[in-house]
């Protein structure tokens, strides 16, 4: 299906662009929620009628939008969940979470604004896009930790994969394996098995 664009649309194209479409992304996505008109002679003499005030209303919106991306481009958001000892999530960080987080900093967004390829599933520092507006995007750290204070040595950088203790037992256990077997020692060499007598 051909149809116009109403706005800029991420990977498809520019505001009054004609551009193909599968039909039930036309359906469900763009024609529902406003983005564009089907491509027909009476919608785009519609969509000229109409693209001064389209212009306008975008240039307002992105305006807005662009207050809203400075406020929290580069911002570092954290998260707290329970993971295991290697740092992998029992669960995962979601974009409902990482919008939650944003909301309890402050900042109101809608989940469609926040592109999340996949599931955060790890703990560290996650890089993320959010779209405030259809031609305005920044980037926004997120941070999962296990605690508060794990977060804070997570963005000073320190590597939590794993523990301080963990690391002391295996360097003490490794010493004591040296003490334990001298690697200048001469070993002796196993005496040949005698072979059977015959009956």
């Amino acid at each position: 299906m051909e149809v116009i664009l109403l706005e800029r649309v991420n990977k498809l194209g520019q505001m009054g662009e004609v551009v193909k479409v599968r039909d039930g992304y036309a359906r469900n996505f763009l024609l529902k929620r406003g983005k564009a008109l089907r491509a027909t002679a009476d919608n785009r003499a519609k969509y000229d009628g109409m693209k001064a005030d389209l212009e306008a209303r975008n240039l307002a919106s992105k305006g807005e939008a662009s207050k809203v991306a400075e406020k929290i481009e580069g911002k570092n958001i954290i998260v707290i969940r329970q993971a295991s000892e290697a740092g992998q999530l029992f669960g995962s960080v979601t974009v409902r979470d990482v919008v939650t987080a944003f909301e309890a900093d402050g900042v109101s967004l809608a989940r469609p604004q926040v592109q999340l390829d996949a599931p955060i599933k790890t703990i560290g520092k996650h890089s993320i896009t959010v779209a405030v507006h259809p031609e305005v995007e920044v980037e926004v750290t997120v941070t999962v930790a296990r605690s508060q204070d794990e977060a804070e040595r997570v963005n000073r950088g320190e590597d939590i994969s794993t523990r301080n203790e963990d690391r002391d037992a295996a360097a003490e256990a490794i010493a004591a394996a040296g003490e334990f077997f001298d690697p200048e020692a001469e070993h002796d060499e196993p005496a040949p098995a005698a072979e059977e007598t015959e009956k």
